[in-house]
């Protein structure tokens, strides 16, 4: 059984993961230093099915590796247009996201549990630890049948829409995600 999208189920605090994020610059003679090594707290989604920890972003692509924003600070949406986003996705069991198209190229990388990405068509795609999906601007959902959590880093990169017949399809809007 996969539960409603928008129930009012309660979820304790222990859902609520930290991540660590370690970020690394240069100091003035040019060797490497850790920047920051620290905790990061993610949020629970509106459909209180999920956790995202947002742990980085650019605003560019190539990127500029002597920028000294930090990278969160460049977050605004589910996607940044012309950067990239790094964020880790915790499903709780018997979940599932919404259906939802983005402009952006995502690396999908389940690393621990198991989650079945859902396509338009209703086609399943079986994803375990270690499996990688390219999700290239189509309708996806993403759903955790199992009776585990499930942990997903997504790497998205801003891309051009995908254009069908002269239109270009849309993103479709996902409210209180960023």
């Amino acid at each position: 059984m996969i539960f409603n999208l928008f129930s009012s189920r309660k979820k304790s605090s222990s859902m609520i993961k930290k991540h660590r994020r370690i970020v690394t610059g240069h100091d003035a003679r040019g060797r490497a230093v850790v920047e920051r090594d620290e905790l990061i707290e993610g949020y629970v989604t509106p459909t209180k099915d999920a956790v995202l920890t947002s742990l980085w972003a650019t605003d560019s692509f190539p990127c500029d590796n002597t920028d000294r924003r930090d990278g969160r600070d460049l977050i605004t949406g589910l996607v940044c247009p012309s950067g990239s986003v790094l964020r880790i996705v915790d499903m709780l069991p018997h979940s599932r996201s919404p259906f939802h198209r983005t402009t952006s190229l995502d690396y999908a990388i389940v690393v621990s549990g198991e989650v079945d990405m859902e396509l338009d068509d209703g086609l399943m795609v079986s994803m375990k630890a270690g499996d990688v999906a390219m999700q290239r601007g189509t309708i996806h959902a993403w759903v955790n049948r199992s009776e585990a959590p499930c942990s997903i880093v997504f790497v998205l990169l801003g891309a051009h829409p995908v254009v069908i017949d002269g239109q270009p399809l849309e993103p479709t809007p996902m409210h209180g995600i960023t």
